[in-house]
């Protein structure tokens, strides 16, 4: 081989520093550099403290229903305050903390990194996303000051309509937040197709970049019908318009017709994202190419389409034809399918792995374990004789907790603890995430697996008091609630030690194939020095370390020559 051949491929072999003295957390300072920053990291950090903010009160909202319930009759709370709890929990929980949490937060920081790209296309639309969503939350909170709200996350009218409490600046709140998830898939769309790496065709794109494709096509098209949805509410509250009340000529059904259009593909832009971290995750801990790649990427897309078309399966019980309903139930049971698959190819990736069981690894089984049980109740509740027994039981309850929180927040959980190190270059303790990990374990099944059982003896959910006969139940459900509280705050605790004296993380800390760990920890500025070159696919376990050293185009940000892989200088000596 040419000595000028040699000396390029020295040049080209990039061996990432291990915590550089400048950064992405330090390149700028002062808060005023944070607020008017178009980094995508620092954007996805600003969401992520935003959503932790809204997790956290969420929960604190739940333990308190929760108290309230372990006595049949009241105990401090009345009817009126129970019912403001429960709407504010649920609008919290889902508007505020699931919909933006792995799309807003982790997609925002990890996205462009797994491309290969310096930053999402659009950099200043993705700070005004954030904007957009902290103005939204200004309007709800307000709400919440002046008068609460006791409809129900659902807004279902007439109630909504007719009732006294702050309807009209909370449903403005979430259609000002619309525009945020709007705005951030189009952001994303335009780049995946626009900003990856050379080399990285779309057989080479990390199953998580599939996965928030599959979420910005729902984003871009289901957001909208919720917008015109509160639109109208707000339009008929304050203006009189006859549109879902039947007093004023118009069709409350056609309020769940629009509600739930949006509201059930929205289920699956807080889990689809989920199953990329989950697809990132197990590979990476079992040390195997992923098994059934084009099956789960597709798989997303299947997910994101067919969601669109099973919204009647909330309204069973809601007076529409036989026809309907045996057709959504269908289409309930089809899109059962492309999530199996996932299932079953995550299983088969494990399968002979060589497993690492740390804390992203444990919560990734976790969420195999809990949404299995989350998928399969909802397969039940999509058979229309099941649901006319279950319909707004308990069942439903606890279905929907183990679709969202066992599935959504572990896949979260896994996702976060994942790339924290390289979202600080701090490593936190695994001692300390693998208790944490078990506390929420057992609390999430002791919470959720009695209301199982309550749900199928017919204890209706959103009730204020109850019979004594579920009051063993619900004890046992407030004491699982506050097991997975405490492993909360342990893991609050041992995260926010890890950022003062924590250890220092590697560049690579698990042995990940995938195109974010070839970097810095934490990430450069740029996320990259010099512009990557994709030769290998991130799950390709099967190849050496050694081949996993990037290609370096010529030249820093910004230059357009063309770029030489190692891989053919190693070969030919000779340039591509």
């Amino acid at each position: 081989m040419e000595t000028s051949a040699l000396k390029r491929l020295q040049v080209q072999r990039f061996k990432p520093e291990e915590n550089p003295e400048i950064h992405y957390l330090n390149s700028e300072r002062g808060l005023w550099s944070w607020l008017s920053t178009v980094d995508h990291k620092r954007i996805g950090l600003m969401y992520l403290a935003s959503i932790a903010i809204f997790f956290f009160i969420g929960g604190v909202l739940a333990l308190v229903l929760r108290t309230e319930l372990l006595s049949p009759a009241q105990s401090f709370l009345d009817a009126d305050v129970y019912n403001q709890v429960f709407t504010l929990h649920g609008a919290i929980m889902i508007f505020f903390f699931l919909v933006p949490s792995v799309p807003a937060a982790l997609g925002n920081f990890i996205l462009p990194i797994q491309l290969g790209a310096k930053d999402v296309a659009f950099p200043r639309l993705n700070l005004a996303s954030f904007y957009i969503y902290t103005i939204g939350t200004v309007f709800t909170l307000v709400a919440i000051i002046t008068g609460a709200v006791d409809t129900g996350w659902t807004f279902y009218t007439p109630y909504s309509t007719e009732t006294g409490t702050n309807v009209l600046l909370m449903t403005l709140g979430i259609f000002i937040l619309g525009f945020s998830s709007i705005l951030t898939g189009v952001n994303f769309i335009v780049t995946i197709h626009k900003m990856r790496a050379p080399g990285m065709t779309w057989s080479k794109l990390p199953l998580n970049v599939w996965s928030l494709y599959a979420t910005s096509i729902i984003q871009v098209l289901a957001t909208p019908v919720l917008a015109i949805t509160l639109l109208l509410l707000v339009m008929e509250r304050a203006l009189g318009i006859g549109i879902f009340d039947p007093a004023l000529g118009g069709d409350p059904v056609l309020f769940q017709h629009f509600f739930w259009f949006y509201s059930h593909p929205a289920v699956y832009i807080m889990i689809v994202p989920g199953f990329g971290v989950i697809s990132e995750v197990i590979s990476t801990f079992s040390r195997k190419h992923i098994f059934g790649y084009w099956a789960i990427a597709l798989s997303s897309l299947a997910i994101a389409f067919i969601g669109f078309l099973v919204w009647g399966h909330h309204m069973f019980t809601a007076g529409q034809s036989s026809l309907a309903s045996m057709v959504f139930s269908f289409l309930t049971f089809l899109v059962g399918i492309p999530t199996g698959i996932k299932i079953f190819n995550w299983l088969a990736t494990m399968y002979k792995g060589s497993i690492d069981l740390k804390a992203p690894m444990l919560y990734a089984m976790v969420f195999l374990f809990l949404f299995t049980i989350g998928g399969f109740t909802g397969i039940m509740l999509g058979a229309l004789s099941v649901d006319i027994h279950l319909h707004d039981t308990y069942f439903v309850v606890a279905h929907f907790h183990y679709v969202m929180m066992g599935g959504m927040v572990m896949a979260l959980l896994a996702g976060l603890h994942y790339w924290w190190p390289k979202m600080f270059g701090k490593m936190y303790s695994e001692v300390y995430a693998r208790i944490s990990c078990a506390l929420i374990f057992i609390g999430f099944n002791l919470a959720f697996l009695p209301q199982f059982v309550m749900g199928a003896q017919g204890m209706p959910r959103r009730y204020f008091n109850y019979i004594d006969q579920f009051q063993p139940f619900h004890q046992l459900s407030t004491m699982g609630a506050y097991i997975m509280g405490v492993g909360f705050v342990i893991m609050f605790f041992y995260l926010l030690h890890s950022l003062v004296r924590g250890e220092k993380a590697a560049s690579n800390p698990w042995g990940s194939r995938a195109l974010e760990w070839q970097t810095t920890s934490p990430a450069a500025p740029h996320n990259f020095e010099h512009t990557p070159v994709v030769i290998h696919g991130p799950y390709d376990y099967h190849k050496p370390m050694s081949e996993f050293q990037l290609g370096i185009a010529h030249g820093h940000h910004g230059e357009s020559h063309q770029p030489e892989t190692l891989e053919t200088v190693a070969e030919t000596g000779t340039r591509p």
